[in-house]
């Protein structure tokens, strides 16, 4: 199975991107099939041995529409390209509303003494002559209108209904039943008829609804503002160093392995590893961490960050569409392309909303021609059911605010990967924080190393030759803090053979012909190895909040460590605003219980899970949800991988893992607490907002359509006019979107 994203044209409602869905799920080989209306893309798992993009584009095609894939490289301007043929969309669409605009305004002009049964000397007889109407009107619907009518005939030959239907046969009806009385006005009035028409009805209709999409369009279009600023975080140009020589070259024309020079105040134009030099680098636009970063030779320095103080070269590592920044781009893209499932309501209703007003529509004809008598009344009633009835706002609802809200999160450096992800974390009752490298700093130094003294091939140094020669071999951030401070106390590394990793006990290797094992005392315990020369010791560290690992040669213990893992400066503030909010906060880690017990104590946390291997983890997270609770999990090691993906909703810290990474829902770019309370404070912010424009959408059909159909009539002889019926549908969509913009105001609340 493979995943593809393509970019959807011709989409003018709801019912499109349901009609865009069907095609493409009834192409063989394709297994699901999303279709998001608001970003106008469609994100399609399928079976790459029974069906190609090619095939999928095809039916897309049929279906009326067109379909192009998403550029493989995000940074490669695309959003340019998409920019711009929304501006072309645009300047038509103004094209259009001005001239439907303006002859409709002389229409209603004209029309005055015809609706208010006044003569007024200022306006001209021949302004509302039925055949002056006509003679202006026709451009208007045949022109302005002619994408109403064409997509509806469209939509015709593949037996579906869609907006445009509704709209051409309202504005259809109009124009074609104002031909008669225009050309045999006697019959009408043989008739005991008025022979009334509604060329201004149709014009004005058009104008409104072309001026409604106008808008629609152009408030959409800031929708993707989120991604367009971080494209432009990207420099334009690198220095390169080719042959001896500093080249200026465009940015598209780096590759790996490329050695580039960056001055203070410039921008660092893609990933890389510093060779030489120091500098303070300010990151902030893509991790969301206010301070500067200090980076000397060996660090990684990360592309459309600031140089802020020294210069420094550096080999580029990841280009193109495999920077950082393109990842994060391409996540907020698929986040963006992603269906909530609060927007499963609204697809429900979508599918059955066409054909349903079509058949109110019919009816109210057929009710008020046969209870009045009166094929005026009734026209006017239908045309106005037909064009107030719009499933636009309900297919905007929803993927919009999720547009805003992905956009939002990238903006404070959270990486939402998808929309069910945000809606689910409004929703968190638990929220489980790994220990190290989450709560803490996740980079212990070692702060006590006791050992048997005395014997006389076991001095300190050896020992800790020994040790760090194994540990080294080792990702742990505890086995990385024992090898800087072997190397510190100046000893010389040697190879390990046989090296093994023991989940949640500890590592084990042969080292100059001696079998070395460094772990927990629960292990040493397990392997039958005396530990009572360190008891007391042990018991003092642990109880101050240390880490201690045992170090045993030859079946037999030689030393043991203390260390120590400091706690976040944010972590506290985090953990209090988290409670603030509701939220139960857990503490998970592999340590022994005393250490867990110590630092949670300092952060205020009082629930512990102490002593979890990492293949309990997940299990941990399982016992949780079997409370009853909705659970999310926070880590940053390979070993929280598991329990990452058994919670409800997966967070990890960005400065962690990439298996981790890959395998949350949620990113939190900058390592700091306090983004799991932005991040669910947005998850409540967006689902608020969602909940109200859906609530805009379906109370605006719910009482709508009846109005149209003149249900007030009876009590206050009233009947909504066509035009405002336009006006109406027009502005229900703008004003979904224009609620949906109101979240790029979003700032995170400190609790206090």
């Amino acid at each position: 199975m493979e995943t593809a994203t393509l970019k959807l044209q011709g989409m003018s409602c709801a019912a499109c991107a349901k009609n865009i869905e069907d095609a493409i799920r009834a192409v063989e080989g394709v297994n699901e099939c999303s279709v998001n209306f608001g970003a106008e893309q469609a994100t399609i798992d399928y079976d790459s041995r029974r069906t190609s993009i090619a095939e999928i584009q095809q039916a897309v095609d049929a279906a009326g529409y067109s379909a192009h894939p998403m550029q493989e490289d995000v940074l490669a301007g695309e959003d340019d390209v998409e920019r711009k043929e929304r501006q072309t969309q645009n300047r038509r669409l103004r094209q259009k509303v001005w001239t439907a605009g303006s002859i409709a305004a002389v229409l209603v002009f004209g029309s005055i003494p015809a609706m208010t049964g006044l003569r007024i000397s200022l306006i001209p007889m021949w302004l509302h002559h039925p055949l002056f109407q006509l003679v202006f009107t026709t451009p208007v619907v045949f022109w302005c209108g002619a994408s109403f009518f064409a997509n509806a005939r469209k939509a015709l030959r593949r037996h579906t209904a869609t907006m445009d239907t509704l709209v051409s046969i309202g504005t259809g009806s109009a124009y074609v039943y104002s031909l008669f009385p225009t050309f045999f006005p006697r019959w009408f009035i043989a008739q005991g008829l008025n022979p009334d028409v509604y060329f201004e009805a149709a014009t004005v209709i058009i104008a409104l609804l072309l001026l409604g999409r106008l808008l629609e369009n152009r408030a959409r279009g800031q929708t993707s503002e989120a991604i367009r600023k971080l494209i432009g975080l990207q420099a334009r140009t690198a220095r390169v160093l080719r042959k001896g020589k500093e080249i200026d070259l465009p940015i598209a024309a780096v590759v790996v392995g490329d050695v580039i020079l960056v001055r203070p105040g410039e921008k660092i134009p893609v990933d890389g590893e510093i060779l030489e030099g120091r500098s303070t680098i300010d990151e902030a636009m893509v991790t969301g961490e206010s301070l500067p970063v200090t980076k000397q030779a060996g660090d990684a320095v990360i592309g459309a960050t600031l140089n802020k103080t020294g210069s420094f070269k550096f080999r580029a590592t990841r280009v193109g569409k495999d920077t950082f920044l393109a990842q994060i781009v391409k996540l907020v893209q698929q986040a963006q392309g992603s269906k909530a499932p609060i927007q499963r309501l609204a697809d429900q209703v979508t599918g059955w909303f066409v054909p349903a007003v079509i058949a109110i529509a019919i009816a109210t004809f057929i009710l008020w021609y046969n209870v009045m008598g009166n094929v005026t009344m009734a026209l006017i009633t239908t045309v106005g059911v037909l064009i107030i009835a719009c499933p636009c706002a309900l297919g905007l609802a929803t993927p919009t605010s999720i547009m805003v809200g992905t956009g939002k999160g990238a903006e404070n450096g959270i990486l939402i990967k998808g929309a069910e992800s945000l809606e689910l974390a409004h929703k968190l009752q638990t929220i489980v924080l790994d220990k190290t490298g989450t709560i803490t700093q996740g980079k212990p130094t070692v702060t006590n190393f006791i050992t048997v003294r005395g014997t006389a091939n076991h001095n300190e140094i050896n020992l800790l030759r020994l040790a760090a020669s194994v540990e080294r071999n080792s990702e742990h951030p505890l086995a990385e803090a024992v090898v800087h401070y072997a190397q510190a106390q100046g000893a010389e590394l040697t190879n390990a053979q046989g090296f093994e990793a023991i989940a949640g006990s500890g590592v084990q290797a042969n080292v100059s012909s001696q079998l070395i094992q460094i772990g927990t005392h629960r292990w040493m315990t397990e392997l039958d190895i005396n530990t009572h020369a360190f008891e007391q010791h042990w018991e003092q560290l642990e109880s101050s909040g240390k880490t201690v690992i045992w170090i045993a040669i030859d079946h037999q213990v030689e030393a043991i460590m203390g260390i120590a893992d400091a706690v976040k400066p944010s972590s506290v503030a985090a953990i209090r605003s988290l409670q603030k909010l509701g939220l139960e906060v857990v503490m998970l880690t592999g340590d022994n219980r005393r250490t867990a017990e110590v630092i949670a104590r300092e952060v205020n946390i009082h629930r512990v899970f102490a002593e979890v291997r990492p293949d309990q983890k997940a299990a941990t997270i399982e016992t949780l949800q079997r409370e009853g609770k909705i659970v999310a999990m926070v880590g940053d090691g390979i070993n929280d991988a598991p329990a990452l993906a058994q919670a409800d909703v997966g967070m990890a810290i960005g400065t962690g893992t990439d298996v981790a990474i890959a395998a949350s829902d949620i990113t939190l770019i900058s390592g700091d607490l306090q983004s799991i309370v932005t991040a669910i404070q947005l998850s409540r912010a967006t689902m608020h907002n969602i909940r109200q424009n859906l609530f805009f959408a379906f109370i605006y059909n719910v009482a709508g359509i009846p109005i149209a159909a003149g249900i007030l009539y009876p009590l206050f002889g009233w009947l909504l006019s066509p035009i405002l019926a336009g006006a109406a549908m027009a502005f229900s969509s703008v004003s979904v979107v224009t609620n949906a913009l109101r979240l790029r105001n979003f700032q995170p609340k400190l609790m206090r």
